[in-house]
């Protein structure tokens, strides 16, 4: 890469600002900024790497990797540690800089684990916006083990609009989660003013039909119509408590031991640990909760169950048994319930594990843990 003039460097700011601008998904605009950054710039590979608050990496975009480093589905690159991404957790990287070598191209040249094409160094740029930090930005070129000034400086105004762009991005994803809730409170709301007053009054107008009536047969009537009304009412207050469960603001374990009274359930709760849960973890422990209380009232043939509740520093784990009738399971094999597989899908989109264990006779236990 060689920058030529104040001009070209102006010209290329605008051009990843312009893409920078238009996505909203975190992957796609970090994926297709770098593309267009290695394409104006003349560098060759380039690789992005968001990181959590624990330190934690995960590659979120990669161009033009060379073979040693792309095998196994980028796999090299996404296990282990190296010098930047050390650096970066030890606060030493604050600025565009020079790595003078690559950790991981030099364990594969030990190795002789595959081609390189010449790529040894690479330069490292921190993302940030404000004290906010999101990642690193690495490009290199094959045998360029040099990057100059004003190549390190617009990297660094890069890596800053990139910072900025993924604050945004945040930031939006925050307002449609309000929105949403905010919806569903609206529905919620809806739903218990309307529908289930009507089915509450038609509750209350069948029961007085059996009252009134001297028929035996319309007596028959007027109770089947009542069961039927209290049932919906049942139903119609378990979708409300999905949609705006009441007691989540006193905490996940209120409403987990809320939900299980409404459903007739008898929980016993055990809690290890205390700490704040990220509203995401929160949310999908709480669907998650509901779900498996749910399955236990409709399908377990028991009304006890168990909860156990464990926090740590590094992640929660919770884990629902009943001591129902329990069936056949065999992890190895693929989960065929949609409930099953909805609670699955929530744990594993937050990095988490999800384990079933049943079989007839005794009993479910579903164990969840979400680091964080």
């Amino acid at each position: 890469m060689s920058i030529r003039s104040g001009y070209e460097e102006i010209s290329i700011l605008k051009e990843i600002a312009e893409l920078l601008n238009e996505g909203t998904d975190t992957i796609a605009v970090l994926s297709g900024v770098l593309k267009k950054l290695l394409h104006v710039t003349g560098l060759k590979t380039g690789w992005i790497f968001l990181i959590d608050e624990t330190g934690n990496h995960f590659l979120a975009a990669a161009e033009a990797l060379p073979p040693a480093l792309s095998q196994n589905d980028n796999q090299r690159m996404c296990q282990g540690d190296c010098w930047c991404v050390e650096r970066y957790n030890n606060r030493k990287l604050t600025k565009a800089t020079n790595i003078i070598e690559c950790k991981r191209i030099e364990e594969v040249l030990k190795e002789k684990a595959g081609e390189t094409c010449g790529l040894t160094h690479h330069a490292t740029v921190p993302l940030r916006a404000g004290q906010e930090r999101f990642g690193i930005l690495n490009v290199g070129s094959p045998h360029k083990t040099h990057f100059q000034k004003n190549e390190l400086d617009l990297l660094e105004a890069v890596a800053y609009q990139i910072g900025t762009a993924l604050k945004r991005i945040n930031l939006t994803l925050r307002e449609q989660e309000t929105a949403l809730i905010a919806e569903r409170n609206r529905l919620a709301r809806d739903l218990h003013d309307s529908v289930n007053q009507l089915l509450f009054s038609l509750s209350l107008t069948a029961r007085a039909g059996i009252e009134m009536t001297p028929s035996q047969e319309l007596k028959q009537t007027f109770s089947y119509i009542q069961d039927l009304a209290q049932e919906a009412l049942g139903e119609m207050r378990a979708l409300i408590w999905q949609l705006r469960p009441p007691g989540l603001e006193n905490g996940l374990i209120s409403a987990l031991r809320s939900y299980a009274e409404l459903l007739g359930l008898s929980l016993d709760i055990k809690i290890i640990g205390a700490g704040n849960l990220p509203s995401q973890v929160e949310e999908a422990l709480w669907r998650i909760g509901q779900e498996a209380l749910g399955n236990c009232k409709k399908h377990a043939q028991t009304t006890d169950a168990s909860l156990l509740f464990h926090t740590a520093n590094d992640g929660v784990t919770m884990i629902i048994k009943d001591r129902g009738c329990g069936f056949h399971y065999e992890e190895i094999r693929p989960i065929l319930s949609l409930g099953l597989k909805n609670m699955k899908i929530r744990t594993e989109a937050l990095n988490g594990t999800f384990h079933l264990i049943s079989k007839p006779g005794s009993g479910t236990e579903i164990q969840i843990r979400i680091p964080y």
